[in-house]
């Protein structure tokens, strides 16, 4: 199936380690101009080498970005503007956290997951707005975490921030329907790299978050008693962002994490 992004321009956002490394190759693969913004500049330029050489058509690029500074956002939607002509898809991908008790988290802990997971995604939407208003057209599409749909051990701060996101892309999807813009999240689980070149040194999961032992407990915990893998949330990302089969969805909550929670 085409799932119409010959010609598109694609931007997401951390695109360069483990589930953003996966969506970007998935969308390049599809013939998407893809702009891949990362702090991690080594890494992305891997995943621009990769994207590059599937030859499917698009032209994948990278600037450093860090999405907590809007003047970084903006300098990054003005060059893939000005590369691909269109700004079709956004995808707020970047997102961090520390595993900690709520009571061993510092205020200082509090605001630097803000404005990673939080600040982050309005700097990009308010930006990739202006663009998709003006032509009438544009898929938003926001990495979230099942840690929103329900309480989750050591994920306090973080759990309630993408809780935040789930609520502002609602709105997001209400009010600017009427220009033909939909807006959507996705919600991991537990989502493990399954290669050492799927993550850069600046990634969260450099030098692993969960041992072995872990990550089995973890998997026979799910309904599907397995982890999530990176292309495991590429694929809704990339059916969720297409208006050949999603363009009649906007304002909702997906979860893609083997049944870890069942939201009604």
């Amino acid at each position: 199936m085409d799932l119409g992004y010959k010609g598109k321009g694609v931007v997401v956002t951390g695109g360069g380690s483990n589930i953003g490394r996966a969506i970007s190759l998935t969308f390049a693969q599809e013939g998407a101009n893809l702009m891949i913004g990362d702090v991690d500049t080594a890494q992305a330029e891997k995943v621009v080498a990769e994207a590059n050489a599937l030859n499917a058509g698009g032209k994948t690029i990278t600037v450093k970005c860090d999405v907590t500074s809007l003047d970084d956002v903006q300098a990054m939607f003005k060059k893939a503007n000005e590369e691909f002509g269109q700004i079709d898809v956004l995808v707020n991908n970047v997102g961090w956290d520390s595993m900690m008790l709520f009571t061993e988290t510092t205020p200082e802990f509090w605001q630097k997951v803000i404005n990673i997971n939080y600040i982050g995604v309005l700097n990009c939407c308010k930006t990739a707005l202006d663009y998709m208003i003006e032509r009438k057209t544009g898929a938003i599409v926001s990495i979230s975490s099942d840690a929103s749909r329900q309480g989750e051990f050591k994920e306090a701060v973080y759990g309630g921030v993408k809780g935040a996101i789930n609520s502002f892309m609602k709105t997001i999807a209400r009010e600017n329907g009427r220009f033909g813009i939909r807006a959507n999240v996705v919600c991991p689980g537990v989502t493990v790299p399954e290669e050492d070149q799927a993550i850069g040194d600046k990634s969260m999961w450099k030098g692993g978050m969960f041992t072995p032992e872990q990550l089995q407990k973890i998997g026979k915990a799910y309904p599907l008693r397995k982890i999530g893998r990176p292309q495991d949330i590429a694929y809704p990302v990339v059916f969720l962002a297409s208006n050949v089969t999603a363009g009649h969805i906007t304002g909702q909550v997906l979860s893609a994490s083997g049944g870890y929670s069942m939201v009604g």
